[in-house]
């Protein structure tokens, strides 16, 4: 430990309520941090940290007006060497490129972290203006056609000698050009950009239907036995006046967060029904024409398959496989399939079961998927005495982010010290430093805010239970700059002194995105192209957040962040194992709705046939109940038209599989404390330390000594031990 670490307690003081209970920790005296790159960013102070206090819409909008432009005058000036004989890739391309980069990263970082945390300051409009206008800027770092063949002709030169890093860096770039096509000749590459161009119409086009659709639809609910049950934090969200969450009347929406909670807590079964309908009709030619998308979407899958097969691909979902840890389709569906085998049958049982569950409490109809959600809520209470508002007054938010961060700095060997040093966007933020105890430094090798609250509509908000990380400075050692980013969250404030009380769901996203902090936070790698979560493949970007998640079902991290507010009592054993075993609760179900999506989505990409038939034959494969006739839902998936995610939706269960298997390791050794941090450390120097440096299947069996196997996240979820119960 450097002698420069004074050993004392830490809390934190803004307020009472805010106090994260006294952990064993220690102080640094910080050097000033110099400046990052020639030319300062004007939403800077002069310690480098973002100058929150003064930033406004017309100084984020100047600031990337000039940088943008400064960054595609840079691209040009470099594109017009004459002579690529005598150059040196990284001095005269590559780092001038990533100098012009980080200011830009860094004014797009507090746009979108602004955007996030408070709307007031930045309304969706204005960033989404930015986002673009920074989005176009940095596709031209990847489009540069003398760029991509100065990085194909250096990374094919055996002769020259680079860091693994340097090969890395190259590999993206010639990854990214190949592509965008840029490997193309003069007239098939103007075909291919016109592929792109008729694609991002498409998508634009998709998302202004998705948009209206959704938009258009709401449903006024009067009558007060409906709401009965609702949690008093929905209520406010859907009461016509919040102010008076119990009086009515209730606006129901099509929006995830409004949507979801009331199909589990709708006592109404034709209410239930209605928005289902209004949901799965979406975009359908059930709707008027000028929301109906399906000849759209037909058109974007029509041209994406042309787009892959100019660069020689079969299809687009073969294509998607290029920056995917999955490898290959073959792979990919040979595991799906797996898990497919040994969730369907569990699932048989469960729908079985919640059927009878069902009936015995006077339901006399058949269970239909606008039911399961209400009934699953129903039967996971009776099961397991699970009470999400009884248990919230267990884990007050100090509690839990002490827990928290006493795990993190165990097993990763860090330590977490709040910081007044930081300007703030909101009085509730707080800021964090982040120090190594493997090494020599006093200075933090990374910063983070913290925006933990909701406030009503000055944050953004998609799902009820969400949470964000916004990435503001990347790691380069050619800026000198170190990781910053920002958590956002919309946890129950405090009340009086009353401190904020997260749901069991609310823990679950905490964990989550703490997870992908850290994969930024504590990167090594030297180049912001490669550090972090640059550069990592598309489904292997959520497995430290499902990693951290694992750990929640273990009795020893539940006593760690638990304690009730106001008695200080730990909380209940009955609770921990009832959180234990909701896990496993209709796991079956809900891996094998997954599963049918992934399936569906790489389907609709590697195949001609049109999307009806292609639904009917799937749906029966992965699902018990029947697929409703009215039931349109491939016109609303939102995720795979205009979301970013075609052909890889698939991405969050393989990172879950991953996860699991990486977990695995450590509760194979979980009584022997020594083996634990020696693990810790070696999943540290793997999977938060090399970002993209390697690819994630290579990370992987570093970590591992393998291969990874489905078999991890089949035990994860309980359905092993629930197919040979069913078996018996």
């Amino acid at each position: 430990m450097a002698a420069s670490f004074l050993g004392r307690r830490i809390a934190l003081t803004r307020r009472s309520f805010l106090k994260i209970p006294k952990r064993h920790g220690y102080i640094v005296l910080l050097p000033e941090i110099g400046e990052e790159s020639s030319e300062k960013n004007p939403l800077l102070k002069d310690d480098n940290l973002p100058e929150f206090n003064t930033i406004t819409i017309e100084k984020c909008i100047a600031a990337i007006g000039k940088q943008t432009v400064d960054f595609e005058e840079k691209m040009k000036s470099l594109e017009k060497i004459e002579s690529t004989k005598d150059l040196d890739i990284f001095n005269d391309w590559l780092h001038p490129i990533e100098d012009a980069y980080l200011p830009l990263e860094t004014t797009w970082g507090i746009a979108k972290t602004l955007y996030f945390g408070n709307q007031s300051l930045m309304p969706t409009k204005c960033y989404v203006n930015i986002h673009e206008r920074a989005t176009r800027a940095i596709a031209s770092k990847f489009g540069s056609v003398p760029l991509f063949r100065a990085c194909k002709e250096v990374l094919d030169n055996k002769d020259l000698k680079l860091t693994h890093s340097q090969r890395r860096v190259l590999m993206k770039y010639v990854l990214e050009g190949t592509l965008n096509g840029l490997q193309l000749q003069d007239k098939e590459l103007d075909k291919y950009s016109s592929d792109l161009s008729y694609i991002m119409s498409k998508i634009k086009e998709y998302k202004a239907k998705y948009e209206s659709s959704t938009a258009v639809y709401s449903m006024i609910v009067q009558n007060k036995e409906i709401v009965e049950d609702f949690p008093e934090d929905y209520l406010k969200s859907i009461a016509v006046n919040p102010r008076q969450p119990y009086m009515g009347p209730w606006m129901i929406t099509l929006k995830p967060y409004i949507l979801q909670p009331f199909m589990e807590y709708c006592p109404d079964r034709n209410l239930r029904e209605a928005i289902w309908n209004a949901d799965v009709i979406r975009c359908s030619n059930y709707q008027e024409r000028s929301v109906q998308a399906s000849v759209t979407l037909e058109e974007l899958r029509g041209r994406r398959t042309e787009q892959a097969q100019r660069l020689g691909f079969k299809n687009y979902a073969e294509m998607s496989m290029e920056t995917k840890m999955a490898g290959s389709l073959e792979n990919l569906h040979n595991t799906l399939e797996t898990l497919r085998q040994t969730a369907l049958p569990v699932q048989k049982q469960e729908i079985a079961n919640l059927t009878e569950f069902a009936k015995a409490r006077d339901f006399n109809d058949t269970l239909r998927v606008w039911d399961v959600a209400f009934w699953g809520r129903k039967q996971l209470r009776s099961m397991y005495n699970s009470d999400e508002n009884k248990w919230r007054a267990y884990f007050p938010l100090p509690t839990v982010l002490s827990g928290l961060f006493n795990h993190i700095e165990t097993l990763f060997n860090v330590k977490i010290v709040e910081s007044k040093k930081a300007d703030i966007w909101h009085k509730d933020v707080w800021f964090f430093d982040l120090f190594d105890l493997n090494g020599s430094s006093a200075a933090p090798i990374a910063n983070f805010y913290l925006d933990p609250y909701a406030r009503g509509t000055q944050k953004f908000l998609k799902e009820q239970h969400s949470g964000w990380v916004s990435t503001i400075k990347s790691k380069s050692k050619i800026g000198n700059s170190t990781p910053l980013i920002a958590l956002i969250f919309n946890f129950p404030p405090p009340v009086g002194d009353k401190p904020s009380l997260l749901s069991f769901k609310d823990v679950q996203v905490l964990f989550q995105k703490f997870g992908h902090a850290l994969q930024h936070l504590l990167t090594t790698i030297e180049y912001s192209d490669i550090a972090g979560l640059s550069f990592v493949e598309w489904d292997a970007v959520f497995i430290c957040d499902f990693f951290m998640e694992n750990w929640l079902y273990e009795p020893f991290m539940l006593q760690k962040i638990s304690e009730h507010y106001e008695t200080e009592e730990p909380l209940p054993a009955e609770a921990i194992e009832s959180i234990k075993r909701t896990r496993s609760h209709l796991a079956g179900y809900k891996l094998c709705k997954e599963l049918y999506l992934s399936h569906l989505d790489l389907e609709l990409h590697s195949s001609g046939t049109f999307w009806v038939p292609m639904m009917k034959r799937l749906w029966p494969k992965y699902f018990v109940l029947p697929l409703e006739k009215r039931d349109t839902h491939v016109c609303n998936f939102e995720a795979i038209w205009s979301g970013n995610w075609a052909a890889a939706y698939f991405s969050k269960v393989w990172s879950r599989m991953i996860a699991a298997d990486l977990y695995t390791a450590f509760q194979e050794v979980k009584s022997d404390e020594s083996q634990q941090k020696e693990l810790g450390a070696r999943f540290r120097n793997t999977f938060l330390s090399l970002g993209g440096s390697y690819p994630a299947a290579e990370v992987f069996r570093k970590f591992r000594g393998r291969d990874p196997s489905p078999q991890a996240l089949l035990d994860n979820l309980g359905l092993t031990r629930a197919t040979k119960e069913t078996t018996k």
